[in-house]
């Protein structure tokens, strides 16, 4: 299971009110190895500046993929973190997460680091099993 889901959030969705912040909250305390990625990554791109902040260290075990697996492959929890913390992820392999600032004038850096030739350009043998 993706989330751990409290009878009250679980009573919202069945009424179809769900606060969003509740369902960020869902996911912080759920996935907390992801959302301690992203959380991180925010931080260094609001400290550092530049067009994207990303991270290129493999989760520790496999829980910890999953976790990150879990919420960039959900459209809904990939989108509540990107309002959440107002930015654009992105996500190549099983590990390398990016943030990147909703300013447009970084949409070609965006587009780069999403394109096939940028995923092609970011494989490695030792990720071939992550």
């Amino acid at each position: 299971m993706s989330l751990d889901v409290s009878p009250a959030l679980l009573e919202q969705a069945e009424r179809g009110e769900v606060d969003e912040a509740d369902f960020v909250d869902c996911v912080r305390t759920s996935l907390p190895y992801a959302w301690e990625m992203i959380s991180s990554l925010v931080d260094r791109l609001q400290v550092e500046g530049g067009e994207f902040a990303d991270n290129r260290t493999p989760p520790p075990d496999e829980q910890a993929r999953g976790q990150l697996l879990r919420a960039l492959a959900s459209d809904a929890i990939r989108g509540a973190l990107q309002r959440h913390f107002g930015v654009r992820l992105a996500f190549q392999n099983c590990h390398r997460v990016a943030v990147f600032p909703v300013d447009r004038s970084v949409d070609g850096r965006l587009a780069r680091f999403t394109s096939v030739r940028g995923q092609l350009l970011n494989q490695s043998p030792e990720l071939r099993d992550c």
